[in-house]
């Protein structure tokens, strides 16, 4: 038994002949990192925008708005994320089900291994696609191009998600880049695993005495600060692209600890088939803001609150290219707040241009938290959200 106020939703806002803008979502986390899928209220789109990347630039140039109301607050909050969930067009019903990942900055990614995880068992555990026990195979379409999901399912829960990500590849290793306001020369790489991201191993600010850069919950703010002041850098300095999209970077960054390797066998994120398995711990910076150099203030950001599928990606790139990691051999990926993701190589590719790339795949568990019809009240003073510097 529990507490009960009866209650009704305001009839302007929800009832059926409202005119106002309704997004009904349902949103999960994915290793503590939240994901917010939308079913239903984003504006049709032209019928020429038939693919996850068309609807994709769509989106960024037309529809920008929406992803602002369930990101920013007063609706969201800096480290939420939006998956667009879309279904078959009417004239191609066998196409896969399509999605658009949103995040904060305007940054409309590739891919995202987190949010997939959490979009898939979104889709099963709603009813989108037919859940089947004890597994469940299908395809999803995101902008970077076509995502196999193995679903492992019982209870009407997906306990698991496999998902096949599209080619991880790597640019530079071992390049140097000048970070500005006393943080000096700073050593990584760069590669691609669903967004371009700049490798750091937290190992080489052990000289540094004057950065603290311990990878705890506790230091969340200086890692933004440097982490995002390293990133912007890097783009300045050594700018990049996708050799088969128009995608530049670096856009995001992941920071290793690279002091923990050997066995895990007594993990409880609900992933099978346990071996002898490298491992690390490491946290993602992603932007909230526009960092300007003589603004110490915007030098902001969060950090990503699971492993990340996509860092994870790009991780294993670097160290299959550097001959440290193989196919088939599992490498499990720790956050900073202790969550946990599998990946394997399973395929060596190369890109069209000749680029040596991997084929990875990750695996991860998502959980519902809610779900919830966002409105937007025309006579709202902040439509579209708002920023303010004490969180963001």
């Amino acid at each position: 038994m529990t507490e009960s106020v009866p209650f009704n939703l305001p009839p302007r806002l929800f009832s059926s002949s409202s005119t106002c803008l309704l997004i009904k979502t349902v949103d999960y986390h994915c290793g503590g990192e939240p994901a917010r899928i939308v079913f239903d209220g984003v504006p049709k789109f032209p019928k020429t925008c038939n693919t996850a990347l068309l609807k994709r630039k769509h989106m960024m140039e037309v529809l920008d708005y929406i992803r602002e109301i369930l990101l920013l607050e007063p609706r969201g909050y800096p480290c939420q994320n939006v998956d667009f969930v879309f279904r078959p067009s009417s004239d191609n019903p066998n196409q896969n089900i399509q999605y658009v990942i949103g995040e904060q900055n305007k940054i409309y990614p590739l891919m995202s291994g987190h949010n997939t995880i959490a979009c898939a068992s979104a889709i099963l555990e709603c009813g989108v696609v037919k859940m089947e026990e004890p597994s469940t195979q299908f395809t999803m379409e995101s902008p970077g191009g076509p995502i196999n999901i193995v679903a492992e399912c019982s209870n009407g829960k997906v306990k698991s998600i496999t998902l096949r990500n599209s080619p991880s590849f790597v640019r530079y290793l071992d390049i140097e880049v000048n970070v500005p306001h006393n943080v000096g020369n700073v050593k990584l790489d760069i590669a691609f695993g669903g967004m371009w991201y700049a490798v750091v191993d937290l190992a080489q600010f052990n000289e540094k005495n004057h950065l603290n850069m311990s990878l705890d919950p506790s230091n969340g703010k200086e890692l933004c600060r440097v982490g995002e002041m390293i990133k912007v850098a890097c783009r300045e300095q050594y700018p990049v692209n996708h050799p088969d999209y128009d995608y530049p970077g670096v856009d995001i960054l992941v920071f290793r600890d690279t002091s923990g390797t050997g066995s895990n066998t007594n993990y409880n994120n609900n992933i099978s088939k346990l071996r002898v398995v490298k491992r690390a711990r490491n946290t993602v910076v992603m932007s909230n803001n526009n960092l300007d150099w003589d603004k110490p203030e915007t030098f902001t950001a969060m950090l990503d609150r699971s492993p990340c599928g996509t860092g994870t990606c790009a991780v294993m790139a670097v160290l299959h290219a550097r001959g440290e990691l193989f196919i088939n051999e599992p490498f499990l990926h720790e956050s900073i707040v202790g969550s946990k993701f599998k990946g394997e190589i399973v395929e060596e590719t190369q890109l069209d241009d000749g680029t040596p790339a991997i084929i990875v795949q990750i695996t991860g568990s998502a959980y519902a938290t809610q779900a919830c019809d966002v409105v937007v009240d025309p006579t709202d003073p902040f439509p579209r959200g708002y920023r303010v510097g004490d969180i963001w």
